[in-house]
């Protein structure tokens, strides 16, 4: 760390520093607040699409019991096939949204399976969408909360280090300035008063 000049120069760059820091603080606290919100709705939006997929894979469970018996074969019935992420710029940060989803279904005899794969094929679409809706939540989530803490951490920065330090280099150059000016003060009075001196005793001499 450079040592601090006690100077006027260095006096008007700290102030500058100062005015600077008091400037940016605002909007800086102001985006942290901004998306310590967007984190709280991530958080909610996670949890509720968690809670969907918890609640579409129950629901399977409870109007399709008949997946229980081995006698259906039916691993592999739905799969992702593709999907598209475009991003989206949440007060400054980059963050995924899902655009689309496809599903592929495997073939099947309509005339040799129950009636009721139909419905299971949807439900499976569902649950597989809702799946990624909830893994790209998480990465929201994810993503805005590193934002948070590295917003913090340069609020942190300026109104407990920076805006503190600033004023107390200010205050030590004023007070050795303004010592050095009384200082000054002094030493021109005294040679001013030894130069008096000297001037009546050589007067005195000279009588």
């Amino acid at each position: 760390m450079a040592k601090l000049k006690l100077s006027k120069h260095e006096l008007s760059e700290q102030q500058k520093q100062l005015k600077l820091y008091q400037r940016l603080l605002p909007s800086l606290d102001l985006k942290r607040r901004q998306l310590a919100m967007e984190v709280k709705k991530a958080q909610e939006e996670h949890t509720a699409l968690q809670a969907a997929v918890n609640a579409l894979e129950t629901q399977i469970g409870e109007e399709l019991p008949m997946l229980a018996d081995k006698e259906f074969r039916l691993a592999g019935l739905v799969h992702l096939q593709s999907y598209n992420v475009i991003e989206q710029n949440m007060v400054g940060v980059k963050l995924p949204f899902l655009d689309s989803v496809e599903c592929a279904v495997a073939d099947y005899s309509r005339l040799s399976t129950p009636p009721w794969v139909d419905a299971l094929v949807q439900r499976l679409k569902d649950a597989t969408e809702q799946r990624l809706r909830a893994e790209i939540a998480a990465e929201r989530l994810r993503i805005l909360e590193i934002a948070v803490r590295r917003i913090t951490q340069r609020v942190n920065l300026f109104e407990k280090i920076l805006i503190p330090t600033a004023k107390q280099n200010i205050q030590k150059i004023r007070i050795y300035l303004g010592d050095a000016e009384r200082a000054s003060v002094i030493i021109s009075k005294l040679a001013k008063k030894k130069q008096q001196q000297q001037r009546e005793a050589e007067s005195e001499e000279a009588l």
